[in-house]
Parts: structure tokens; C-alpha cells; sequence
């Protein structure tokens, strides 16, 4: 399936989405802040990056620039 980078600040959400699509079958790879998620996001070369946009130091709009 697909490898899925997931960004997320709150341990709660990475956990339930983590569960959610590794049981669809995809890879899923998280972080929890914007600056490890574009450095993962270029090492990784993910299908799909699901971003929190309300986060510390960089948000959601910051990282995906």
C-alpha cells in the first residue's frame, strides 16, 4: 500500500491514526513536530503526508510551505 507520513504534535492523534491505517495495510511513518517532518518528508519521499496544522514552532501552513 502506501507510505503515509504522519505529523502530529499530540501522542493521542499519532496513536489513533497510526492504528488506523497500518490496519488498512500502509506504512505509516511519524513525527512530532513540523522541522522532523520536512526532514522525514525528504528522506522518506512519502505518498502521503497527513499534517496537523496547529502546532509549535513550525504549524501545519509553515511545514507544508
Amino acid at each position: 500500500m502506501s507510505k503515509i507520513l504522519l505529523v502530529d504534535d499530540s501522542p493521542t492523534e499519532i496513536h489513533q491514526f497510526k492504528a488506523m491505517l497500518e490496519l488498512m495495510g500502509h506504512e505509516v511513518i511519524t513525527v512530532g513536530d513540523g522541522r522532523d517532518g520536512v526532514k522525514m518528508a525528504i528522506a522518506e519521499h512519502p505518498d502521503v503526508v497527513l499534517m496537523d496544522i496547529v502546532m509549535p514552532d513550525m504549524n501545519g501552513f509553515q511545514t507544508t510551505r
